[in-house]
């Protein structure tokens, strides 16, 4: 039986060849787009993948998830850029009729030897799903928007924590360290609004609206996660367009 991972592996690997018929799995009444730049509805995604395949473009599906009626991805594209990115779908009566996604230019290795999406692939302890989703919800509370960085210890394995940002390192005291920032730095992170958890077993992405420097901006996290703490990280951080630079009006989150 086809599943809407199966869908939307197939959707995505149409942005090699520009096969318009990749985008049959897209709703043509009722698809929302939340990528600002990129035109809503069907056609505007057949146009986007039949310019991006004039580039000769690679698309590397690494991780792909469902929770309920969303399907979340990790991928990597090599377009000109190579770049890495998180596809976030929505599907009515086997249709996709919702989009977001946030991607970013692929850099690292970081200071531990990890790039932004090696690691696990495949989801385990399917029935911790929702007890991981609110440990995940919990964190980004309290820890990143709330900065109760003291407490890193009780939601992340302190002995066995992967990290995979392209500038951080494996260990608590490196995460916490990233966290906290240089106080100098002309480019603090603030973390303001979680939009959302889709969670898969002891995978769970959080959607969290912020600033970097100042600029609106979005960040997504991928956790893993053991015996209720978080594990392993992989992220992508995305600055938001200025809104008269949206081709919609239906915004990045």
């Amino acid at each position: 039986m086809t599943t809407n991972v199966d869908r939307v592996k197939t959707l995505l690997k149409g942005i090699e060849t520009g096969d318009p018929d990749a985008v049959l799995v897209i709703s043509p009444d009722t698809y929302i787009q939340h990528n600002p730049q990129t035109h809503t509805g069907r056609d505007g995604l057949a146009a986007l993948f039949a310019r991006l395949a004039t580039t000769s473009p690679r698309v590397n599906i690494v991780r792909a998830f469902a929770d309920g009626d969303f399907v979340f991805g990790h991928t990597e594209y090599d377009f000109a850029t190579r770049r890495v990115g998180f596809e976030v779908f929505r599907f009515e009566d086997g249709l996709a009729v919702e989009h977001w996604d946030n991607i970013q230019p692929r850099r690292g290795p970081n200071r531990s030897g990890h790039s932004m999406v090696d690691g696990p692939t495949e989801a385990t302890d399917l029935h911790r799903t929702e007890a991981h989703r609110e440990r995940v919800r919990d964190f980004v509370h309290t820890v990143l928007i709330g900065g109760a960085h003291g407490s890193l210890e009780a939601w992340v394995d302190p002995q066995h924590y992967t990290e995979h940002h392209p500038t951080g390192a494996d260990g608590i005291d490196a995460l916490r360290a990233r966290l906290q920032g240089d106080p100098t730095e002309a480019h603090p992170v603030v973390y303001s609004v979680l939009h959302r958890v889709l969670a898969c077993g002891n995978f769970a992405l959080a959607v969290i609206e912020g600033s970097r420097g100042g600029a609106s901006t979005a960040f997504y996290a991928l956790f893993r996660l053991q015996d209720d703490r978080i594990v392993e990280h992989w992220d992508t951080v995305e600055a938001v367009a200025p809104p008269d630079q949206w081709k919609h009006h239906h915004g990045k989150f």
